[in-house]
């Protein structure tokens, strides 16, 4: 036998029994935690939150808002439908009633040791692709390496510390990992979509278009239209469907989503019967349209679903690579000008929380004056911080909702005096005299009614903002260049935020086109802060230190904050059941099923109401 075989032979047969046997600490287990024990034992049956024997069959039928031009998700080139993560498995499938805690799906179990240093996945032997082909470790290897090689840069800053990765035999992987310690890389790791080697080597990778790419997952795509409709049909023998991290879900015979070129077209479309489910994300809509005969005779339910989800911070989104909004002070006076109270008022029933936090809606937030551990972290930066981080409670500027707003006005005015801005004319202008003036981009017409007011209180400072609205695949290609003044944008946060806040927030991410940090911000605390999260050794850590960046954020000025709520708003045609229990931390829709009899009875009174 080779000597390199040799080695291998060696590595396979006492590599994990030895490391057993020298640490104790090393565990085997089919599901890992972030922080504590998993909820579900290794015998568990299914999920508290699904119907185990939820029926399969029928259609779900759902909309999206602009094209689509790519079957390709994993680059920065093209725009892919909605849905395409049905068609690809990952290692481990996440639980929605538990913080974060990551159950085997193609992985049977992980070994990892107390340090979490590395991690091992076993692969389970019936895993297959579409095509019948095996998922072997050499899937998983691949997959990595080609995501991190020549896919969206995030995948290389979401993986950065994964210094290897290796096939230890057929169906044994292992993740080695270097740095400080980052307790949550091993679940991110679980979330690695398995791409099928044997495919992807026959075609290239880096380019997009609509060849339909071959999967492993419960659906695959079925027919589509460029730029229209794409269909998803269940795959009847799914090799997952009866492990208990999917039992009860991916019930749908087929999932189809129509696109539409906003989002009041798509209500209407929704409301003539074209098609099923329907997410609601404009409190007016809500408020005001969700009414007709269907509406009135019970065909379509309209629900408010509560959920213990964070909600993160949506905002206006400043680029402070550009010199105008380089200056904090600017960016806070600018912060005075947009009534929240006006708008929630007159524009959103009222329905919308203010957000405070970029964690809004969870323990992570931060609030009132730093104290305890959050404290003592921050103390370690004070001379690099401004004094209002320690000694001010951090809110957005208020008002009585009445638009009358001239004392903001004042603030705003007297800090962009203080960045060395006057009133000239008419027009607020620099030291060098040229007026201060943006560009809004937007992607969805229905934010214009939002926009505009602030554009009018901006014009009150002497600002002139223009307005513009562009298609999604001109929307995107721009932010991910950064090539913008000011957008709308959520960051949505995890109840167990690591890896990604490299993303939002880093240096290094500023600098990288197709990151998330639009706001272009760096700062080497916020740098050192998101280190402390990604290394949190247990939970309360986690949370004091995701609080400490979260003030630091907040004082940084880098958005605009809008608003969230704490529920689902959705609205369908009666013709689904859903389970019992809802997840705490998701809306769980793929658990609901078509309840047949139900689905009959509806086409009957939708024949009668159309006569």
């Amino acid at each position: 036998m080779p000597r390199r075989h040799i080695v291998l032979f060696l590595l396979l047969l006492f590599i994990p029994a030895s490391a057993s046997a020298a640490d104790s600490t090393v565990r085997k287990s089919p599901a890992i935690a972030m922080n504590g024990e998993p909820k579900y034992g290794p015998d568990f049956a299914h999920f508290d939150y699904v119907n185990p024997d939820a029926p399969k069959g029928g259609e779900l039928r759902m909309s999206a808002v602009g094209s689509f031009d790519s079957f390709n998700p994993f680059i920065v080139k093209g725009v892919p439908p909605v849905g395409m993560g049905l068609l690809w498995d990952t290692l481990t499938v996440k639980s929605d009633d538990e913080p974060f805690t990551e159950y085997g799906l193609v992985a049977e179990s992980m070994e990892w040791p107390a340090d979490r240093s590395w991690i091992i996945f076993n692969l389970r032997p019936e895993a297959r692709f579409h095509d019948g082909a095996p998922v072997t470790a050499e899937d998983v290897v691949y997959s990595f390496k080609l995501l991190t090689e020549k896919g969206s840069p995030l995948y290389k800053r979401y993986y950065k510390d994964v210094a290897s990765v290796e096939a230890l035999s057929e169906r044994s992987v292992k993740f080695t990992f270097k740095g400080e310690v980052n307790n949550e890389l091993p679940l991110i790791i679980g979330q690695l979509q398995v791409l099928p080697k044997h495919w992807y080597e026959k075609h290239d990778f880096t380019k997009s278009g609509l060849d339909v790419p071959l999967g492993g997952g419960p659906y695959k795509i079925a027919s589509f239209r460029p730029g229209h409709s794409v269909v998803y049909e269940r795959v009847p023998d799914y090799w997952a469907r009866d492990l208990p991290a999917v039992k009860g879900s991916y019930n749908f015979d087929s999932i189809r989503y129509d696109y539409y070129r906003d989002q009041t077209v798509s209500l209407e479309a929704f409301k003539a019967g074209e098609y099923d489910f329907r997410q609601e994300n404009i409190a007016k809509s809500w408020a005001v349209s969700y009414t007709g005969p269907a509406f009135d005779k019970g065909l379509i339910v309209k629900a408010e679903i509560p959920h213990d989800l964070p909600q993160g911070m949506q905002g206006f989104v400043f680029n402070t690579r550009r010199d105008k909004f380089s200056d904090r002070r600017v960016r806070e006076a600018l912060a005075y000008a947009f009534d929240f109270a006006w708008t929630n008022k007159n524009l959103f029933h009222g329905l919308y929380k203010r957000s405070q936090s970029y964690f809004s809606n969870s323990e992570l937030a931060s609030s009132g004056l730093p104290k305890g551990r959050e404290l003592e972290i921050l103390e370690k930066y004070r001379d690099k911080l401004r004094p209002e981080v320690f000694d001010k409670e951090f809110a957005a500027p208020a008002s009585d909702g009445s638009g009358d707003i001239r004392n903001n006005l004042r603030a705003a005015m007297a800090l962009l005096k203080e960045a060395g801005f006057t009133f000239r004319d008419k027009r607020l202008v620099d030291k060098n005299g040229k007026p201060f003036a943006f560009e809004m981009l937007l992607v969805s017409p229905a934010f214009e009614r939002v926009v505009l007011p602030y554009k009018r209180n901006l014009a009150r400072l002497g600002i002139d903002m223009s307005v513009r609205v562009v298609d999604e695949a001109q929307y995107m290609n721009r932010i991910r260049d950064f090539d913008f003044d000011m957008m709308v944008f959520p960051f949505g946060q995890s109840l167990s935020p690591g890896n990604e806040q490299r993303y939002y927030w880093s240096s290094e991410a500023a600098d990288t086109p197709g990151a998330r940090n639009f706001a272009g911000i760096k700062n080497p605390v916020v740098d050192a802060l998101i280190d402390m999260v990604i290394a949190a050794p247990d939970r309360e850590e986690l949370v004091q230190r995701t609080r400490a960046l979260d003030r630091v954020l907040l004082w940084s000025w880098i958005v605009v904050p809008h608003w969230h709520t704490s529920y689902y708003r959705v609205a369908y045609w009666d013709k689904f059941d859903r389970p019992a229990t809802t997840p705490k931390y998701a809306l769980g829709l793929l658990t609901w099923w078509t309840a047949k009899a139900k689905e009959e009875k509806l086409e009957r009174e939708k024949k009668a109401l159309e006569k």
